[in-house]
């Protein structure tokens, strides 16, 4: 069963990672790098500052810092655990994909996935109340980890799984904020 799983995440990542092309390569080099976000990231936390206050939003920036290490140190460990090969090092999928970057860490599973979704599951939960279309922030985790896909860094399975544990830290930080610093 587990090869099967396996079968069908290369097959589906050869599928997305194909659909790239060349004059894109460039557009998705950048959306992947945190630091091109930033001014997303300024918006997104003035409008959270506007609703929360000066202290509570200042704690929601300590928490924030926890979580992302938090993310980052579990996404390791499993990829150290595992050791799936990424994409673009799998010899098996040489001459099918597409590869514009390199890395030699493992695969399994995104940290990029994780780390954005959990930061985005704690900011929609806080602006969900006052904002109809605070849904449209889900759309950073996507962009930000189908980039991975495009440049042949992680599998759709690898996405997928950051994406759930990413959701699980989020709320369960989301929780923790309101318990202690909002205290509702």
């Amino acid at each position: 069963m587990l090869a099967r799983l396996i079968s069908w995440d290369q097959q589906l990542f050869v599928w997305l990672n194909n659909l790239g092309s060349e004059p894109f390569d460039a557009y998705w080099l950048f959306l992947t790098k945190q630091l091109h976000w930033t001014p997303f990231f300024i918006v997104v936390f003035y409008v959270v500052y506007r609703k929360l206050g000066r202290v509570s939003f200042l704690y929601l920036l300590l928490i924030m810092a926890v979580l992302l290490v938090v993310t980052d140190q579990s996404a390791n460990a499993f990829k150290n655990y595992f050791m799936r090969l990424r994409p673009c090092n799998e010899p098996a999928l040489e001459g099918l994909i597409r590869v514009v970057k390199h890395s030699n860490s493992f695969s399994f599973y995104s940290g990029h996935a994780t780390n954005s979704m959990a930061t985005t599951v704690v900011i929609f939960a806080l602006l969900r109340p006052y904002y109809k279309y605070a849904a449209l922030l889900f759309m950073f985790p996507l962009i930000f980890a189908y980039s991975r896909i495009y440049l042949g860094l992680h599998y759709p399975g690898d996405i997928l799984t950051g994406y759930f544990f990413g959701a699980v830290y989020g709320y369960g930080t989301y929780r923790l904020f309101r318990k202690f610093v909002l205290k509702q």
